[in-house]
């Protein structure tokens, strides 16, 4: 498996991401190359300070950086930059997959436009892995199309369901709709015809689900737009660190709480785990024409070697062909006039 790493992207520099790729390259079997993009002479530099000799990395030299203050739009001008250097890799066929904690909106264009949609794909969505009670759900799109139409949902869906069962193992993946209340008749009219439309499809559609069925084990899949999903994907985020260290608070007040911390050390570091964004590494980018994973970008070392191995899941689990057949079979399915409008648009 080849990867493409856009090395210039992230918030804490070169090294953390090149550090990313040694740990990966010794954790994770099957890689047979990396290739670093970004400005050659850093790249260096830093391999030289880590001391990574491995043969498998590759350096692919880009002039420019687009940083997260960039407008998606700046790919047109700044184009040597790394994250455009690194997704020309998997459109050239010289990786498999590109992994970057760079700009959302500039990496969900350039794959867009580079890589092109897999035939009959209307919109791409971000799939990130989030922690439930027991296991985990997947929520898309988590910030990629902040405007959707109800054809979008209903693909996200059938995305969300491939991805639930071919990389997660859950056979029959339980797919529901974000809303505001699991009666009918709640929602909004993109929710309402979102869920219309899901019901003709080959899914375990079980309707609309609520902010609180996120955490209990009800759905394996959450559907939504991009601007309520990347809302509840921060929310949550921010959540979970407010929980961690507000019991680090209350835990460590008085010296009887503190023995009875030290008492439970083995719960609260398997609680950590859970809540530890840089276990789940990065989020996939669906129904794209190659396999595009998104860090995030405050992500660290652990945090980049895990979003490399989920680039390696989705090429070793042939991902994009999977939806490309099961797309198709959904757009049968679907009212031509829900296909028509879309194209339209």
């Amino acid at each position: 498996m080849r990867i493409a790493l856009d090395v210039m992207g992230g918030d804490h520099g070169s090294g953390v991401v090149i550090e990313g790729a040694r740990l990966a390259l010794e954790a994770i079997a099957g890689i047979t190359e990396i290739h670093l993009a970004g400005d050659r002479a850093e790249i260096e530099s830093e391999l030289a300070k880590f001391c990574l000799k491995d043969p498998r990395v590759r350096v692919v030299h880009a002039s420019e950086v687009l940083t997260m203050e960039d407008p998606p739009e700046a790919i047109r001008k700044k184009k040597d930059c790394s994250l455009l250097r690194a997704v020309e890799l998997v459109r050239d066929g010289k990786a498999d997959a590109i992994i970057s904690p760079g700009n959302t909106g500039a990496l969900v264009a350039a794959s867009s436009f580079r890589l092109r949609r897999l035939e009959g794909v209307e919109r791409a969505p971000i799939a990130t892995l989030m922690p439930s009670r027991t296991t985990d759900y997947i929520l898309l799109d988590a910030g990629a199309n902040h405007e959707c139409k109800p054809i979008y949902l209903a693909q996200f869906a059938v995305m969300g369901s491939v991805y639930s069962r071919e990389v997660l193992g859950h056979p029959k993946p339980r797919v529901g709709i974000l809303s505001n209340g699991t009666e009918e008749s709640k929602g909004t009219g993109l929710t309402r015809e979102s869920a219309r439309l899901c019901r003709q499809l080959d899914l375990n559609f079980i309707g609309y689900v609520e902010g609180h069925d996120l955490f209990e084990d009800r759905v394996d899949v959450v559907v939504t737009d991009g601007f309520v999903g990347n809302i509840v994907l921060k929310t949550c985020e921010s959540m979970g660190k407010a929980i961690l260290n507000t019991l680090k608070e209350g835990l460590t007040a008085t010296p009887v709480r503190k023995l009875g911390a030290a008492l439970s050390r083995g719960a609260f570091a398997s609680l950590k785990r859970r809540l530890d964004p840089d276990l789940y590494g990065g989020a996939p980018l669906l129904g794209l024409n190659g396999n595009v994973i998104k860090a995030h970008g405050t992500a660290r070392e652990k945090a980049i070697m895990n979003a490399i191995r989920v680039g390696t899941e989705t090429i070793q689990h042939h991902l994009k062909e999977v939806i490309a057949r099961e797309i198709a079979q959904a757009n049968r399915r679907l009212p031509r006039e829900a296909g028509a409008v879309s194209a339209a648009a």
